[in-house]
């Protein structure tokens, strides 16, 4: 479910052509910079959850930490949003949850990214628990060996097994019906 399916307005390839069209038009530096990535993902800076939300998604393509994404940072990071397998858009949502980088996911990291997407998109769920219950009931789903910590092998097992663990983890950026919508649009 979510993000195993195939999306529904998946792009083809000459709409990919024309998307990176506009990067060269839009970025002629050849330097997509962060005001630009939360343009392009319709993020207007009214909440500063969904603004810090944008800003690790960008940060996690930006492989070469120089705070911009070059064409080749951009195209990885349209094809994982776009036309990403479940592996590797578990994979990703893993680096985007391990923000000091150690390989493993501990609940400071865990509940500090549940606290970004509450604000954003679950208090306006059904769910009914808070962060650090959402939290609790994660690592009793996913941390296998019950050591405080979540390794990738861990997380991309426990998101599969789980229906709720997996709509929740995943890391939604709706960048596909974006670029459907503007991709003949922009100058």
């Amino acid at each position: 479910m979510g993000q195993e399916e195939s999306h529904s307005g998946e792009m083809n390839r000459a709409q990919i052509q024309e998307l990176c069209l506009v990067f060269m038009k839009e970025c002629p530096s050849g330097a997509l910079h962060l005001h630009e990535f939360k343009r392009i993902f319709g993020v207007v800076s009214s909440s500063a959850e969904e603004s810090l939300y944008i800003e690790t998604v960008f940060h996690s393509f930006d492989t070469n930490k120089d705070n911009t994404l070059d064409f080749i940072e951009y195209v990885a990071a349209l094809h994982l949003i776009l036309r990403g397998n479940l592996e590797d858009r578990l994979k990703w949502s893993f680096k985007m949850y391990d923000t000091d980088g150690n390989g493993m996911l501990d609940r400071h990291e865990v509940k500090q990214i549940i606290r970004i997407l509450y604000k954003i998109k679950l208090q306006k769920s059904d769910i009914s628990m808070t962060p650090s219950e959402i939290c609790d009931r994660i690592f009793d789903l996913v941390d296998q060996n019950h050591d405080g910590q979540i390794t990738l092998p861990e997380f991309m097992e426990g998101a599969q097994k789980d229906e709720w663990l997996m709509n929740l983890l995943k890391l939604d950026v709706n960048a596909t019906g974006w670029v459907i919508q503007n991709c003949g649009k922009l100058p």
